[in-house]
């Protein structure tokens, strides 16, 4: 049987909201083993003084399994 548990985690990119996704689950799987999936829970953007979105941030939840 196998046991999964879930964390959550934020983080952000100035490109978009894809590549801040990648970026926490690429580091995340530094310390996390056995990454299974990932669930975007929030998202916003901050806009510049331009006008311009200038960082896209997410919350997740990344579901990983336990290991024996």
């Amino acid at each position: 049987m196998s046991i999964a548990k879930i964390t959550e985690i934020s983080a952000a990119s100035t490109k978009s909201f894809e590549d801040a996704i990648r970026e926490g689950v690429k580091r995340a799987s530094k310390t996390i083993k056995h990454l299974k999936s990932v669930w975007v829970k929030e998202q916003e953007a901050v806009i510049g003084d331009n006008g311009e979105l200038t960082e896209f941030r997410v919350i997740m939840k990344l579901t990983f399994v336990v290991e024996d």
